[in-house]
């Protein structure tokens, strides 16, 4: 009979502590109730390294999440659209950029404010964009000593 309650008990705290768990992690993925947010979107050369659910910052702070990546057939561009938490305003000359948290970190992407006193209404698209830089890219031209031009032979 004691070993039986010791397994209930030790199943429940089991339960309850995969239960934090859960609620946790989407708290801190962008798991919003609608409402609270907006929608944006901007168009990028490369999102190499963000996701659905990818964190979207100001100034180093979430406050939103990606919601859809799909690839444009017309430009050829990655379209991403995310949200923004109601009550954080967006100029309208904003720059949206993808950043990594380091050299071995995740990618996210940045909202970097302009100075505009015009801000930018539900489902606009920021214009200014910067997509992401490629690790590999830039060790290879670290490397290969930063130039792409290839070296001629010196005449005898």
């Amino acid at each position: 009979m004691a070993e039986s309650t010791t397994e209930v008990l030790a199943g429940a705290g089991v339960l309850a502590v995969a239960l934090g768990f859960l609620i946790y992690a989407g708290d801190g993925n962008g798991i919003t109730r609608t409402g609270e947010s907006y929608d944006l979107s901007a168009s990028f050369r490369s999102v190499e390294g963000i996701t659905i659910g990818t964190d979207v910052r100001m100034a180093g702070v979430k406050v939103g999440s990606v919601t859809e990546l799909a690839l444009n057939p017309e430009t050829f561009f990655a379209d991403a659209r995310f949200t923004v938490r109601n009550g954080v305003v967006v100029p309208d000359d904003s720059t949206a950029v993808i950043a990594s948290e380091g050299l071995l970190g995740g990618a996210f992407l940045e909202i970097l404010p302009g100075g505009s006193p015009m801000d930018l209404e539900p489902g606009s698209e920021i214009e200014d964009t910067q997509g992401a830089v490629s690790v590999i890219a830039l060790m290879m031209k670290f490397v290969g000593g930063g130039s792409d031009e290839t070296v001629e032979p010196a005449a005898p």
